[in-house]
């Protein structure tokens, strides 16, 4: 799409979306009528897909009782192993490599309990100042146990604008003290999209264990993780991959570690063979499984069946695709209409650096954020001044772009959100 001439009414947008090859999914998502949902990097909507595999796991245990475990379309003994299955080709992934099960946070302290072994002068974990904060206190909480001082063994890449990384800053600071790093995919407020491979391949010859934190990233643009030899990932489902509220998440191990021995063990990591023998020594699966700890939440899972079946059908190519082109669509009318009104755009533009949203700034961000949700638009606020748009390529249009835009314009022409006070709801 070219960025001159750009025809800015609604014509462009309806052309657009009538060309679209992933118009007819958007009846696959409940879309609430009159309203626009662009907060997808957050919550990602309910599909009937999802819909119907959260019912049939209800009907299992409705007609199973304990029996579902093994019986039943979906036996719960093995839905972790299931969806990791499932995920393998969203993460460029073998199946052995991939479980989901747990939730972000505890999955990157077993991650960490498993792969951060500080060793003679190697004892610093290297992360960066833009990180979402939960992964940070994860990192300075392991610091802590094996009796290092945070402030002085958690090294962070800082960030000169307060939005985006240079490769090159992360890659000088990889020095013979780090024993870990851990980087997002795509930072979770820019919406900046790292290079993992870049990154990863210097970890390595620097002797670095790297992971990254994908929960930006899957269900919104394709990975080779295995080819990059990433060591280990993590991820929610919730956001992108449409899973619904405490969907579990997901870990990657590269095939390089296995099999191997968890940090943090627990009886679901076991050998499925050899589960329930009951022994008070442990024997780890052989495969990424062994990250498991407790057992997994099945009706939080059982939804992620129908929603993964969606991208299995789809492809993670064209719903990359369509979300490059959603995201080029709005920048280019926000140039076109808003940047009179003081709003810029944060986010990389180019294809090859940006994920799924657009990031805004704007000094009145919470109280048009407020006046967004009053025209029934769903954004995302983040302070002090962030509006993040998540065109979803699953559900939204290119028309829904449009008509986000132009609620912006006129709710800064009119002055709308002034009425508005400026403070922040409990979540925002």
């Amino acid at each position: 799409m070219s960025k001159t001439n750009i025809d800015t009414t609604i014509h462009t947008a309806r052309k657009l979306d009538h060309e679209d090859e992933l118009k007819k999914y958007q009846n696959e998502f409940y879309r609430q009528p009159d309203s626009i949902y662009m907060d997808g990097n957050s919550l990602g909507l309910l599909s009937r897909q999802a819909e119907d595999s959260l019912l049939n796991m209800l009907h299992s245990w409705k007609t199973n009782g304990i029996d579902g475990w093994t019986k039943g379309n979906h036996p719960w003994f093995y839905v972790s192993e299931q969806l990791g299955e499932m995920s393998a080709e969203l993460l460029g992934a073998k199946n052995k490599e991939v479980i989901v099960s747990g939730s972000t946070t505890i999955n990157l302290h077993q991650l960490l309990a498993t792969f951060y072994k500080p060793n003679g002068k190697r004892t610093k974990i290297l992360a960066d100042e833009l990180n979402f904060p939960s992964d940070i206190y994860a990192i300075k909480s392991h610091l802590a146990l094996r009796g290092m001082d945070p402030e002085e063994h958690l090294i962070l890449v800082t960030a000169e604008d307060q939005h985006t990384l240079k490769e090159e800053d992360i890659i000088d600071s990889m020095t013979d003290e780090i024993a870990v790093a851990i980087f997002p995919s795509v930072l979770y407020r820019s919406g900046q999209l790292l290079d993992m491979k870049q990154i990863t391949e210097a970890a390595h010859e620097n002797g670095i264990v790297i992971g990254f934190d994908l929960c930006h990233s899957i269900g919104a643009l394709p990975h080779s993780l295995n080819d990059w030899k990433v060591d280990f990932a993590f991820w929610c489902t919730y956001k992108y991959l449409n899973g619904g509220p405490g969907s579990p998440a997901g870990i990657y191990i590269n095939e390089h570690h296995l099999p191997i021995h968890p940090g943090l063990s627990g009886w679901f990591g076991s050998d499925k063979t050899k589960q329930f023998d009951m022994d008070l020594t442990m024997s780890p699966a052989p495969d990424a499984g062994a990250m498991q700890i407790g057992t997994p939440h099945i009706l939080s899972a059982s939804s992620l069946i129908g929603s993964l079946k969606l991208f299995q059908d789809i492809g993670i190519e064209k719903i990359r695709r369509k979300s490059l082109k959603l995201t080029e669509y709005m920048m280019t009318l926000i140039d076109a209409k808003l940047r009179v009104y003081g709003f810029s755009i944060a986010n990389p533009r180019e294809d090859n650096r940006r994920g799924g949203h657009v990031y805004l700034e704007h000094p009145e961000a919470i109280r048009i954020c407020k006046a967004l949700k009053q025209e029934k638009v769903t954004p995302d606020f983040r302070p002090p001044s962030g509006i993040r748009l998540a065109p979803v390529a699953l559900y939204n249009s290119f028309e829904d772009v449009w008509n986000v835009v132009d609620c912006l314009q006129r709710i800064m022409e009119e002055e709308r959100y002034k009425q508005f006070e400026s403070d922040r709801e409990i979540v925002s």
